[in-house]
């Protein structure tokens, strides 16, 4: 009987026999990606940022200047992020803290504007 159940159902736990994986059904080739030949993904050319205020050491980061901290800011009021703006971690959290400043003494708004 174990001669049996072995033949019929592969011996694995799960049972039932194991098929050639080689036939996977509609599948086709996982290297069959197409007619673009970078595996499905979109390139596209960035150009590599570099922080503001490491480049121009006279440029300094206040609160009070409301011109220059309105460039790092949404049209809804969200701070972009480091991403968009280039900027380096030390100069971008420097950046963020003179904006709620300014916000919080009403120099720049909380959000965008509201319409009604």
């Amino acid at each position: 009987m174990s001669d049996q159940r072995s033949s019929n159902y592969g011996g694995g736990r799960r049972g039932g026999d194991r098929r050639d994986r080689s036939d996977r059904g509609d599948r086709g080739d996982r290297d069959d990606r197409g007619d673009r030949g970078d595996g499905g993904r979109r390139s596209f050319y960035t150009r590599p940022r570099t922080c503001s205020f490491c480049d121009d050491k006279s440029q300094k980061i206040d609160y009070k200047n409301y011109d220059m901290l309105r460039r790092y800011v949404h049209e809804d009021g969200k701070i972009r992020p480091r991403r968009q703006t280039g900027n380096c971690a030390k100069h971008q959290r420097k950046l963020a803290l003179a904006i709620k400043r300014a916000r919080h003494l009403a120099l720049l708004p909380f959000t965008g504007e509201v319409l009604r």
